[in-house]
């Protein structure tokens, strides 16, 4: 049965209207996923930038590390703490052939783990360090030196004058306190640990030089 013309209309007009709604939804949907996503990228830049301008504090602490120095005391051969883990280190300040011993030694505190010891030996002359392997570290806890063939921090030296060497310890202030006898001079730390340098005298002239480092 053919349907009436006005109910046509009617039902075309109504059609027209879901339409116009639902495009007006659609609209109003669209509209509001564009100003949540913009509301998103704003409060995204913020934390980008706040990323990019945090201190890299790992690169920081380890340029501070490497650049970290030494006291005379603590190592009168090396002043850079980080060159101050490779036995290259000290062979480079060595003007005279040397031999390297390793030696295996048990570990103060655990004695299930084993350390090593390495001994630089030239000519009647050594330097001595005692190597943890859990830390990785080289420490340097005696040195015996009877000839010139190693020069010392601040060019201290056996063959140097009394006089010379005298002035070479007080210009170093209170970073350590100094004994003299006429055979003697002794530099050691004003505090923590016991560390001292020997001078041995001959003549007015220092003749060998003792390190003795504490390595706990």
């Amino acid at each position: 049965m053919p349907i009436p013309r006005h109910i046509i209309h009617r039902c075309r007009y109504s059609l027209a209207v879901r339409l116009l709604v639902l495009l007006l939804l659609v609209n109003s949907f669209a509209a509001a996923c564009t100003s949540d996503s913009a509301s998103e990228e704003q409060n995204d830049v913020p934390e980008e930038h706040e990323t990019a301008l945090e201190p890299d504090t790992t690169s920081t602490r380890r340029n501070s590390i490497a650049s970290a120095t030494f006291s005379v005391l603590s190592n009168p051969f090396v002043e850079n703490r980080s060159k101050s883990n490779h036995l290259e280190s000290y062979f480079d300040r060595i003007n005279a052939d040397f031999t390297l011993d390793a030696d295996p030694i048990e570990n103060r505190h655990k004695s299930q783990v084993t350390d090593t010891v390495y001994t630089i030996r030239f000519g009647k002359s050594m330097i001595e360090f005692y190597a943890p392997t859990q830390s990785g570290e080289l420490l340097l806890q005696v040195a015996d030196i009877q000839s010139n063939d190693v020069v010392l921090r601040h060019n201290m030296r056996v063959g140097m004058t009394q006089a010379e060497l005298m002035g070479k310890l007080k210009s170093l202030g209170h970073e350590v306190v100094i004994n003299q006898t006429p055979t003697e001079i002794v530099a050691y730390n004003r505090d923590g640990a016991p560390i001292s340098l020997h001078f041995y005298l001959k003549s007015g002239k220092v003749n060998r030089i003792r390190y003795e480092g504490y390595v706990d």
